[in-house]
């Protein structure tokens, strides 16, 4: 039978994004970055569920020339000593005019994550803070939880759930769960 998985966001779902006039951004170093608090506990109860939990990024600032690749990777491999029960990073280095298909809204990396890992994705979850997260979790055919920080960004309108942090996120997916686990 095949898996199920969380996909997660990195920014403004597991470590807090540096907000500038409203918009989210990536932490600029590793030394920057702040996980949010409570999230180990809510992930290793999804994986002893069986779920597989993979982090889908958009980090556009190396392909721009204003990160270097190495500082995304320190990042994830800082959130991985963290959250050990993370499965996978799947990262999208591209900019908007690189005409990739990994690049979120389009759900590339999701559906990588879901090949290796014989993920169903109709019974699968993103979880994600701006509306490029949830287009892209909608456009594979998972449920989706948008988490709101408030951005001065056009937000999705359409998702499953609506939650104000990360925490209410893996709660709603555990409780959806232990209902249809009934």
């Amino acid at each position: 039978m095949s898996s199920r998985a969380v996909f997660l966001d990195r920014d403004g779902v597991l470590n807090h994004p540096v907000v500038r006039e409203g918009k989210s951004y990536p932490p600029a170093r590793v030394e920057d970055l702040q996980i949010y608090d409570g999230l180990y506990d809510p992930l290793r109860r999804l994986k002893d569920r069986g779920f597989v939990l993979i982090v889908v990024t958009n980090q556009p600032d190396v392909a721009r020339g204003a990160t270097p690749r190495s500082t995304v990777e320190g990042i994830n491999a800082a959130i991985a000593h963290e959250l050990p029960v993370i499965d996978r990073f799947v990262v999208c280095y591209h900019d908007n005019g690189d005409g990739c298909d990994c690049r979120k809204p389009l759900p590339g990396m999701l559906l990588a994550g879901a090949a290796e890992f014989d993920v169903d994705l109709s019974r699968s979850y993103m979880v994600g803070d701006r509306r490029g997260d949830i287009e892209a979790g909608i456009a594979a055919g998972t449920r989706t939880v948008f988490v709101d920080r408030g951005y001065r960004e056009p937000a999705p309108t359409n998702y499953h759930h609506k939650v104000d942090s990360t925490q209410e996120a893996l709660q709603i997916i555990e409780s959806e769960i232990a209902h249809e686990e009934g």
